[in-house]
């Protein structure tokens, strides 16, 4: 597993937190991603906004990096690959299908995203499976974090960040894994994203990323805001 992850135990599962923001389930040879964005860079240039180009590529090419770091032969995708329908760009869409044809053998699947369903499905020839939601061995994944009676939620949508406050009184905000008794949510993967303070209970666990590490921080100590 790359440097930096933390192995935890979900539900009665043992899953890897990496760096990169994606968690992988040894179990089932498989990664979970959520909240890609791709094409939101490209989006915002097509409503005149002087965004750099490039987020979308380095996005899929850190994606590209993780899976073949873990050898996931199963990528699983909690909700928002594609920001918005006029961010599907000839050049996006191109990246994606080389993306794709890099991982030939992988099978795919997307939980469908509020963005995903404004945008657009995937051309059948990139062979990526949709579906509103998916129950295995316990766990449900969702796009939004909402408890279901099925099992424990994995899901993303909220791009999840908390506030750490060091011993100089400086402050930062880093992205993070965060599980309550229900509901798991994973950062956000994507380049170009932003993320929401959030404000956990102090019997949740939470993880940061930091400086290429996974750190589970205290909830009820003086280092969170």
């Amino acid at each position: 597993m790359p440097q930096g992850s933390v192995e935890v135990l979900v539900a009665g599962h043992e899953l890897t937190l990496l760096p990169d923001g994606a968690i992988y389930w040894r179990e089932r040879s498989a990664l979970l991603v959520a909240d890609l964005h791709v094409g939101k860079g490209a989006s915002f240039r097509a409503d005149a906004v002087p965004i750099p180009s490039g987020s979308s590529l380095d996005t899929l090419s850190a994606l590209s990096r993780v899976l073949d770091a873990t050898g996931a032969k199963r990528l699983l995708m909690l909700g928002d690959f594609w920001h918005a329908k006029r961010g599907r760009t000839d050049l996006i869409n191109q990246a994606v299908a080389e993306w794709r044809h890099r991982h030939s053998g992988l099978e795919m699947l997307l939980v469908e995203g509020n963005h995903d369903r404004r945008s657009g499905e995937f051309p059948l020839e990139l062979g990526i499976e949709t579906v509103a939601d998916l129950v295995i061995d316990g766990f449900v994944l969702k796009h939004h974090p909402e408890e279901d009676e099925r099992g424990y939620v994995l899901c993303g949508h909220i791009h999840p960040a908390v506030r750490m406050i060091g011993q100089g009184r400086q402050v930062a905000k880093l992205p993070a894994f965060w599980f309550g008794s229900r509901v798991g949510v994973l950062p956000a993967f994507g380049e170009f994203t932003g993320d929401a303070t959030v404000y956990p209970a102090a019997e949740d666990r939470v993880f940061v990323i930091a400086d290429g590490d996974v750190v589970e921080v205290s909830l009820t100590g003086a280092g969170v805001m």
